[in-house]
């Protein structure tokens, strides 16, 4: 199965609008993949062995634990729809 790994901060303004729009997205497609949610600040850790830079937020596609695709900062619907059909992460309803 696949995951989506987002990886956002609290006090980013671009993760905020992100998060709405991949929510808005996901309930209008058929999702093919779990969500981890890591916290920028909190998991330092998880943040380091994903090699995440300053710019927020990261989300990467990951089939078992090989990284397919990798989006970083704040993009367009259309850009992020793309990004998760393109990589086999959602389908149509």
């Amino acid at each position: 199965m696949m995951k989506l790994v987002k990886i956002s901060a609290m006090w980013c303004m671009s993760c905020i609008i992100m998060n709405n729009l991949l929510d808005d997205v996901l309930s209008k497609y058929n999702v093919l993949f779990d969500i981890e949610d890591i916290d920028y600040d909190m998991d330092s850790s998880l943040v380091s062995l994903y090699d995440v830079g300053s710019v927020l937020p990261v989300y990467i596609l990951m089939n078992s634990s090989l990284e397919v695709a990798r989006l970083v900062g704040e993009v367009s619907e259309g850009s992020l729809i793309s990004f998760l059909k393109d990589n086999g992460g959602i389908d149509e309803v």
